[in-house]
């Protein structure tokens, strides 16, 4: 699960982003977050232990976006069979939600992915589209068919 509030832990990132996978190695962790679009902020010199920086309590050391993204890692890493995303880029300014919307595609690819968004381009490229209004379906379909049928959507 990637949420909107990336939850990480007072230790190094490489540790955040192997979070249940204690066996994984740092070219396994290295590879997760060059998908997720963290390698070049961790290596880029602004955190200068690279991977074994620590991010503070609650990730405080890093911004908005290079948490997101070391979550995302984590969820690469981890490799799941179905990957929901809770509210992933709402909170990030637009070049950031650039990056950490191309590491999500990528960790979408063949597997089931719940999306839950307010933004267009978090959902449009899914399969099916559930619109809600007061808690209920009110609309279904691909982003086009959804379009089409000027509703709510």
């Amino acid at each position: 699960m990637v949420t909107q509030e990336a939850v990480l832990f007072n230790d190094t990132i490489a540790h955040n982003i192997a979070y249940g996978c204690p066996a994984a190695t740092r070219e396994e962790i290295m590879e997760a977050a060059k998908l997720a679009n963290a390698h070049n902020f961790i290596v880029d010199g602004r955190h200068s232990a690279g991977y074994d920086t620590e991010v503070g309590e609650k990730g405080f050391r890093l911004s908005g976006g290079e948490r997101q993204r070391v979550a995302i890692a984590r969820a690469i890493l981890r490799n799941p069979p179905i990957l929901i995303l809770d509210e992933a880029t709402s909170a990030l300014d637009t070049v950031t939600e650039k990056l950490v919307q191309e590491a999500l595609t990528r960790v979408m690819a063949n597997r089931t992915v719940f999306a839950i968004a307010h933004r267009l381009s978090t959902i449009r490229n899914a399969n099916r589209i559930l619109v809600l209004k007061e808690g209920r379906i009110a609309e279904s379909g691909t982003h086009e068919e959804l379009m089409k049928r000027s509703g709510i959507y």
